[in-house]
């Protein structure tokens, strides 16, 4: 580790394809970058891990200026970009299948530079990186996982810190446009963390800002990054399963509202949440909840 006069040395590896197809599509880079480098740490790598298919780009204008674009914008952002090229194969019936897997290239990049890191943040979901997590663990290296959907249960188990991207302020746009993320009006992400069924009422926790003392989810606390949130049962999806709370695996996206004091926990100047719909569950509450996505506005 460095001394205290030194910042933290930070690699961040994204596997862009994982990402994209899981709930991540659309996602801030810059804010990944910002979130990786929280308390003042510096940025010695950045590398992000794009899948791109050649022969589509010869023929589909679109594809190729898209790619082009979304690569620059990459590297603006000080991230540099890894394209491994779509390889194609004949099935046994003559059929095309396209093949490309960045994983061992993010792999070996991460183990061979995290002698010079001190935090390393992997972007994925992908269980096959739980032996990479273990090996930069063994080298000295904190390692952090952000993702969004179908994230592997080892990896995340195996991460020294595992952070839903969903959580993270700014990173994924919410659907509906509004004000700046944590303001009134605004809508935002968070999970329960305490709920009274009997009551009917419970309280949601969201982070407010980037912070580097993540571990202090206590939000009575002045440098906690995270903001409690009054709910009521009313603003809860339709057929949501209420047996279910509280639970740190469901997120909410809800629109932030001053509070109305209704019970003895709720304090006068709080926040409440209202028109809460669940953006990732487990599959039990998913297939209770049934909710219809909102669509966005404008």
């Amino acid at each position: 580790m460095p001394s205290n006069q030194q910042s933290l040395r930070v690699g961040v590896y994204i596997d862009v394809a994982n990402i994209a197809q899981n709930g991540g599509y659309g996602m801030h880079y810059n804010i990944l970058r910002e979130f990786a480098c929280r308390g003042d740490a510096s940025p010695l790598r950045l590398n992000a891990y794009v899948v791109h298919d050649a022969e589509r780009a010869r023929d589909d204008q679109s594809y190729r200026d898209g790619q082009r674009g979304f690569h620059d914008m990459l590297r603006e952002q000080g991230f540099k970009v890894i394209v491994k090229n779509v390889k194609w194969y004949a099935d046994d019936r003559g059929g095309r299948i396209g093949k490309s897997n960045a994983d061992m290239d993010l792999a070996v990049d991460a183990l061979q530079q995290s002698q010079n890191l001190d935090r390393v943040v992997l972007a994925t979901g992908d269980g096959d990186f739980v032996q990479v997590v273990h090996a930069l663990q063994n080298r000295g290296c904190r390692v952090e996982v952000v993702a969004f959907d179908n994230v592997s249960a080892d990896l995340r188990r195996s991460a020294d810190m595992f952070t839903s991207g969903y959580l993270v302020p700014g990173l994924l746009p919410p659907l509906e446009r509004g004000p700046k993320w944590g303001e009134i009006g605004s809508r935002v992400r968070g999970v329960c963390y305490y709920f009274k069924s009997d009551k009917g009422y419970g309280f949601l926790r969201f982070m407010g800002r980037i912070g580097d003392n993540l571990w202090d989810v206590d939000s009575r606390k002045p440098g906690s990054p995270y903001q409690s949130v009054f709910f009521h049962v009313s603003e809860l999806p339709n057929n949501f399963p209420l047996a279910d709370l509280p639970s740190r695996e469901i997120v909410f996206e809800f629109e932030l509202t001053k509070a109305v004091k209704r019970n003895e926990l709720q304090e006068q100047d709080g926040l409440q949440a209202l028109k809460m719909h669940v953006v990732r569950a487990s599959q039990g509450t998913a297939r209770a909840v049934q909710a219809q996505p909102v669509v966005p506005e404008g």
